[in-house]
């Protein structure tokens, strides 16, 4: 029997598209799960797609795997996929590969890719975007592992990956968990994104006074300009959707509570533990918590709020809106790159900030005409410190200035929530500001704790006797 090139186990949606598109392109793959009869129904309603070779025993589907063997998991993460490695590293050779598919925590990669490395083994902790669809018709795919790895693995990889303008939506992201962190922190900015459309829809409908029909057309004249992107046109279609046992907007009879599984929330923590502001995807996490606390909603509906007195401007919203959107997105994107480039200093990734835009622009639930952007921002300055600072994202946030500030404060007039914009503009302001008010934060800190600060015209720390003389004494 002919060998595989690569084997896929865990044959759930993700990993049955998976296989798919990897016999779509020609290349042979095993296929096996823990219940045998998945695996039988793979063969038989997608055989004709490809080669697979089906296995049922373990040692069945790594006997059919060439060398170096590429055994992909696509299994749930945490201990499920710590039980497949377990399984499986025992029945293979130094040089074999394992390849988690899913969305395991960046740490546990670390911790995986360092333990099989001592049993001569590679592990590629590898981040795939674009949900059942884009794995089965080509996705965006963040390895990480070793170079050796991607030597073996990448080129399968690369073939399957969605390809814009010729180029593979797939490179090598960097060692150990530096994939699964890209793919993590991709999510936050999912969620970043998607709050901020959200809040423009709530804008459009309770500001402006547009249906969701007129809103939806408002999307599509969108998504033909800069703000052209896969969350904007899926945007349209559902609000343009309407149920069909009630007649009504289908976005009104859906409950209002956003679910989550983790990625963003991950995001977050792992932005705190490296010292980045991400208040971008933070208020996106929070906001999906807040919707889901129905009791707490349902107790505060009560609390006075605003008399709505002064109508804003209904005919020119839509346009402040659209700015006020885009600048927002470029603040979501920067905060998200800096993430990124913060994780790679931390463990040494050495990640190309501007290759991870390139492999954004197709697969991805991201993808956008705007990352185009993005990778031109890295191209002309690798080193930049902040996408706000590139000359076009800088002449852009100019232009949207008023507008920005006009949403917000409408907004804030009319007691329409929109902690994305508002986040996304204090943010802004703070970069920007000569001074912020942390200097009497210290202050404050030292008064209380004498935890010291420092002065703006000599070197050092220093300590004030706050409870004495109030002489100031070297820390």
């Amino acid at each position: 029997m002919e060998k595989a090139r690569i084997g896929v186990t865990g044959l759930a949606v993700m990993g049955r598209n998976l296989a798919r598109n990897l016999a779509r392109h020609g290349h042979p793959v095993a296929v096996h799960n823990r219940t045998p009869a998945r695996t039988k129904a793979l063969v038989e309603e997608f055989g004709g797609e490809g080669t697979f070779v089906p296995a049922e025993r373990p040692e069945d589907f790594v006997a059919a795997l060439e060398r170096p063997r590429r055994l992909v998991i696509m299994v749930k993460a945490g201990e499920p996929t710590d039980a497949v490695i377990e399984e499986f590293a025992p029945l293979l050779e130094p040089g074999d590969m394992i390849v988690d598919g899913g969305n395991a925590h960046y740490l546990d990669t670390r911790r995986r890719e360092a333990a099989l490395r001592e049993r001569g083994l590679h592990f590629v902790g590898t981040g795939v975007s674009g949900g059942e669809e884009g794995a089965l018709n080509g996705p965006s795919i963040m390895p990480g592992g070793s170079p050796e790895s991607y030597e073996a693995l990448g080129p399968l990889l690369e073939d399957i990956s969605a390809h814009v303008d010729g180029t593979p939506c797939c490179a090598h992201v960097g060692p150990d968990g530096a994939g699964h962190f890209v793919k993590m922190v991709h999510n936050g900015i999912e969620y970043a994104d998607m709050q901020l459309i959200a809040e423009s829809y709530d804008l459009l409908r309770h500001a402006a006074g547009l249906s969701p029909a007129e809103i939806a057309e408002v999307f599509r004249t969108w998504n033909t300009g800069r703000l052209e992107s896969y969350l904007i046109e899926i945007t349209a279609e559902v609000l343009a959707h309407t149920d069909a046992a009630t007649g009504k907007p289908f976005v009104d009879v859906v409950l209002d509570q956003a679910e989550q599984k983790g990625t963003g929330r991950w995001t977050v923590q792992s932005a705190l533990d490296l010292g980045v502001p991400v208040g971008g995807i933070a208020e996106a996490v929070f906001a999906r918590s807040v919707s889901g606390h129905a009791g707490l909603r349902e107790a505060s509906r009560g609390l006075p709020g605003p008399s709505r007195s002064g109508a804003p401007d209904a005919a020119g919203l839509p346009a402040a809106i659209e700015q006020a959107l885009y600048a927002s997105k470029i603040v979501a994107y920067a905060q998200g790159f800096h993430q990124i480039q913060a994780g790679s200093a931390e463990y040494g990734w050495n990640i190309d900030a501007g290759a991870m835009a390139t492999i954004w622009r197709g697969g991805c639930i991201i993808r956008a005409r705007f990352l185009d952007r993005i990778r031109a921002a890295y191209e002309r300055d690798p080193e930049t410190p902040t996408l706000l600072t590139d000359d076009d994202f800088a002449e852009a946030l100019g232009a949207a200035q008023d507008s920005w500030r006009n949403v917000v404060a409408t907004s804030a007039r009319l007691g329409i929530p929109a902690p994305g914009f508002s986040t996304a503009l204090a943010y802004y302001d703070s970069l920007r500001a000569d001074r912020l008010p942390a200097a009497l934060t210290q202050g404050q800190r030292d008064f209380f704790g004498a935890h010291t600060y420092r002065r703006t015209d000599r070197d050092g720390s220093f300590h004030t006797l706050w409870g004495g003389d109030r002489t100031e004494t070297p820390a």
